[in-house]
């Protein structure tokens, strides 16, 4: 181990490079962001000639912007940081806190107290590339000073990690959030009233069991748990009997099998709605069949808890799937062997040994399940008819005629509630045993086969489900190519030619379709957004399942605040936190990317900590040993071991980037126009086929990204040996 003077003199050897950029921040890049320029313009080159686009040291004196002259004062303590920690963690804490002090109390017409008035003249808009620089300088001394005084055993890397990430998620997630729900506490006047919310949570609208005594509706509350429990069961079960069929059998078709499994991710989730009212309608195909040969009357069954349950259950399968997959995979055949050694049979195998090493991996599905059933909106929009769940209650709370955002801050506050309940179910669940599969040592074994009543389960669960997904995605692509859905089912292609049209011009190929642009923007903030949540969430994912510190529960819980919020109410959030300085994004390509990372962020996380309790601690201790750093340790031993939770991250958080519509319906701007809210938009219009053709160039490319994110990333190879017989002995079982 690294002796205590060597890890000093590197901790003040690396203090220099943040006090330049901290210089960098205060006297060469501009404090403000560019008007229209957006956040990451490089005109900030020229000499500054207008008002609020130079560094902040020369605004102070130029522009009369005095209360960026303190901002000296945390720069000074940091330059003393040979003096001892508490200099660096001072340096850190006053720059930090000043820094979003005065951005928070000066806004564009100028300071919001009186008292500051004294400070400077004018005001002042959002932060730009050099706030964003001196605050990073900030945390990085605050995290070597705590380093040094021996948190997280003095160890610089695990300490700004968690700083990082921990402010990451306050500024887009806490802040967003605890900005909409305080309307939740304030009356029509708009004054803060615990009365006036108590009386709107104990709504009988809300809470109401009228459903179990006579023939009135349920509270919108117990509607929404209902249907999140079967959600949650339901994907779990139907992801464990795709992830066994693909891992421990020889199923002749498994590529296909894993390719349906995926399709319904990558799919706007309205469009599998339109899809099920397509074939299940009153005017459906298969109504229309069932009518015609049965002479069973048309209805609306497909409106309802039915409908929605069914869309849910194709559009969040494969996220179970994603998690699950890595999780068989991570099971050491040697274990099994060692059963079968003492004479257990398959069953009694996959009872005692198999099925309780899959329970981290089975409670993570759950959740991730529960949880995106609650955030769900649009499937419910679309086939909730009079079913109504907190989700699409909250939407039109919002965009409803009564626009009433305190009712929609409420209602949220019930949701972070199940999502406490169900996420503290889950721990106890898991309790505090061990399942860990994969150490140090070789592992050669074969992987055992599934018992029979195992085998022909998961058969009987997997196979119907993916000949109804075919079914549903030959309906997509059938709209594509007819004039006019449930009308004129002439071939054409005048969709895809309206959307996606090319034409060479005097310049060279021209994009001339209505949908190129929205497309464009779309690959681009995707192709951004999800490296970056693969990133945070692996690396926070490593934090909770590898570092002991204090408040980690608070910390896990905070990861997945984001994904129990529905979509519409962090895209309010977003808009009415970044609005108005310091952080003013709205209107940007910057706030899409930051939305999408952080309400994704979460499938990474759990994926990463159901991947890592397979892990043994031993490997990450002998790296240390041996004098690698943990950043050198999680780059090299731990991360070819997440490979499965790698893929689910990049995976997940690229389609939903590229599908997802309730976040970012209050975000998108002529400028950047996402590809669900240009389909929303075709819908509305009553564009069917344009707007199944995009889904279908959507769900092309999408499988494409998927091929590439696979082949880029690879496989984790565990080093276990096949063989001929092992593909009889799993037909056999």
């Amino acid at each position: 181990m690294p002796s205590a003077h060597t890890l000093r003199s590197s901790t003040l050897r690396s203090v220099t490079p943040w006090i330049a950029l901290a210089v960098l921040g205060l006297l060469v890049l501009p404090w403000y962001a560019l008007p229209g320029a957006g956040f990451w313009s490089v005109s900030w080159l020229r000499l500054f000639p207008a008002q609020d686009t130079g560094p902040a040291l020369l605004l102070a004196a130029r522009e009369g912007h005095g209360w960026l002259w303190p901002l000296l004062l945390p720069l000074g303590l940091a330059l003393l940081h040979k003096r001892g920690a508490p200099w660096l963690i001072a340096a850190g804490l006053l720059g930090l806190g000043y820094l979003f002090a005065q951005g928070f109390a000066i806004d564009h017409k100028g300071p919001t107290l009186a008292l500051l008035g004294s400070l400077g003249t004018g005001g002042q808009p959002g932060f730009g590339l050099g706030a964003t620089m001196f605050g990073t300088a900030a945390l990085a001394w605050l995290s070597l000073g705590l380093a040094r005084l021996g948190w997280c055993r003095g160890d610089a890397f695990v300490v700004a990690a968690i700083a990082g990430i921990v402010t990451l998620i306050a500024l887009f997630v806490f802040l967003p959030v605890l900005i909409v729900l305080g309307h939740a506490l304030k009356d029509e006047q708009g004054a803060v009233s615990l009365l006036h919310f108590l009386g709107r949570l104990a709504d009988s609208s809300i809470w109401g069991l009228d459903c179990l005594t006579g023939p009135q509706r349920c509270g919108v509350a117990w509607n929404t748990l209902f249907l999140a429990l079967l959600v949650g069961a339901g994907t779990t079960a139907l992801g464990l009997a795709f992830a066994l069929i693909a891992v421990r059998t020889s199923f002749r078709f498994k590529p296909l099998l894993r390719a349906l499994t995926v399709l319904p991710i990558i799919t706007p989730p309205f469009v599998i709605g339109l899809a099920l009212i397509l074939l299940f309608g009153r005017s459906g195909a298969v109504t229309a069949l069932l009518t015609e040969w049965f002479d069973i009357p048309r209805s609306r069954w497909i409106y309802g808890l039915t409908g929605v349950l069914i869309a849910q259950l194709l559009a969040f399968t494969p996220i179970a799937f994603l998690v699950l997959i890595g999780v068989v995979q991570g099971i050491a055949p040697s274990l099994e062997e060692a059963a079968q050694t003492l004479r257990a049979n398959r069953w009694t195998t996959f009872r005692t040994v198999t099925w309780p090493l899959l329970r981290p991996g089975v409670a993570n599905a759950f959740l991730l399940g529960f949880v995106e059933s609650l955030a769900d909106f649009g499937n419910p929009l679309v086939l909730g008819g009079n079913f109504e769940v907190l989700s699409t209650k909250i939407f039109f709370a919002v965009v409803g005629a009564a626009h009433d955002q305190g009712k929609a801050a409420m209602l949220a506050f019930v949701l972070l509630a199940f999502t406490l309940g169900v996420f503290w179910a889950q721990q106890r669940w898991l309790g505090q045993k061990s399942y860990t599969t994969m150490t140090g040592k070789g592992d050669a074994g074969i992987a055992q086969a599934l018992p029979r009543r195992v085998s022909y389960l998961a058969y009987g669960l997997a196979l119907p489900w993916a000949a109804f997904t075919i079914v549903i995605y030959a309906t997509i692509v059938f709209g594509g190519f007819v004039k006019s859905v449930g009308r004129d089912h002439s071939f054409t292609l005048a969709h895809y030619l309206s959307g996606f049209s090319l034409d060479w011009g005097p310049h060279g190929l021209q994009f001339t379709g209505a949908a190129w642009n929205s497309f464009w923007v779309t690959l681009g903030v995707a192709g951004v957004s999800a490296p970056l949540t693969a990133i945070i969430g692996i690396l926070t994912a490593y934090l909770l399942a590898r570092q002991n510190f204090q408040g980690r529960r608070a910390f896990e819980f905070g990861t997945l605040l984001s994904f129990a919020i529905p979509g519409t109410v962090i895209g309010v959030a977003y808009v009415l936190a970044f609005n108005t300085p310091p952080l003013e994004i709205t209107g940007t390509g910057l706030i899409l990317v930051l939305c999408f990372v952080f309400r994704n962020m979460p499938v990474g996380v759990r994926a990463g900590i159901a991947s890592l309790s397979q892990i043994d601690k031993s490997l990450d201790e002998a790296s240390l040993t041996l004098g690698a750093g943990t950043g050198g340790t999680l780059r090299r031993i731990m991360l070819p071991l997440l490979r499965p939770a790698i893929i689910a991250a990049l995976v997940y958080s690229f389609v939903r980037a590229m599908t997802a519509v309730s976040a970012v319906i209050f975000l998108v701007t002529a400028q950047y126009n996402l590809s669900t809210a240009y389909i929303v938009g075709r819908v509305e219009a009553g564009e069917l086929g344009l707007a199944i053709a995009y889904s279908s160039v959507l769900i092309l490319v999408m499988i494409l990204a998927i091929i590439g994110i696979q082949w880029l990333v690879g496989e984790r190879r565990i080093g276990r040996r096949a063989s001929t017989d092992q593909l009889a002995h799993f037909g056999a079982g």
